[in-house]
């Protein structure tokens, strides 16, 4: 079990996820039943999130530096886990404008800001790099996330299109881990441990994968993390 947060950071989390505009984030994760799909999804997203907050905060040193690539409603109790209860510095990335939009706006008083931009611009070091459901993005990559989940038709699959879409994945991880200082924590979903592990090998950089898995709500990839630079 994972340490508990402050009665502070806790009632933070609560106030935020209160004050979203689920309205607006209808559209972004729904194309249709949007407002069903939060009544249903908005508290198991704040309660799971915590979870998984109270484990990370416990595996990283007060003071450091997070880049978070994608983060969006569900990385919420994380980012204000480690900025309240751990005084560190985090930055969230998103591409998804109106969400960073209604992410800032609920996130108006806290001490950092969500970047409608690609995370590969973010400058500096980092000893942790949450990049939970990006890699296997089935919106994004439409031709290479059925394969991450054993789910690819062999009749239909275009090996062309996933190769492109492989080397774009690829790029960004050589582009975020290339950010991370050794040693250090990486956050990622279950799914995606290959990538991680991928690029570590070719860097020759020994890694340890967690066996304790941790759900999550609304893709509901499980959570887990990677010690970089250690056995």
């Amino acid at each position: 079990m994972g340490k508990r947060l402050s009665n502070p950071a806790c009632r933070i989390i609560t106030d935020v996820f209160a004050h979203l505009d689920y309205k607006a984030l209808e559209s972004v994760y729904c194309y249709e039943g949007g407002d069903e799909f939060w009544r249903a999804k908005r508290e198991p997203c704040r309660r799971l999130g915590t979870n998984v907050a109270e484990v990370l905060v416990k595996k990283l040193p007060p003071g450091g530096r997070s880049l978070y690539v994608g983060a969006g409603v569900t990385e919420l109790p994380s980012l204000l886990a480690e900025a309240i209860d751990h005084q560190r510095h985090v930055e969230p990335y998103n591409l998804r404008r109106l969400e960073v939009t209604v992410l800032n706006r609920a996130c108006r008083v806290l001490p950092f800001r969500f970047y409608a931009c690609d995370a590969s611009l973010a400058r500096g070091r980092f000893d942790h790099l949450w990049i939970v459901s990006v890699l296997n993005d089935p919106e994004r990559f439409p031709h290479l996330a059925p394969l991450s989940y054993g789910r690819a038709d062999p009749v239909t699959f275009n090996p062309t299109r996933f190769q492109k879409e492989r080397q774009v994945v690829q790029t960004i991880v050589n582009r975020c881990l290339g950010k991370l200082s050794v040693p250090g924590l990486v956050t990622t979903s279950t799914e995606e441990v290959v990538w991680i592990a991928d690029w570590c090998h070719r860097h020759r950089i020994p890694y340890h994968v967690g066996r304790k898995q941790y759900p999550t709500a609304l893709v509901g990839d499980p959570i887990c993390f990677i010690k970089v630079g250690t056995k």
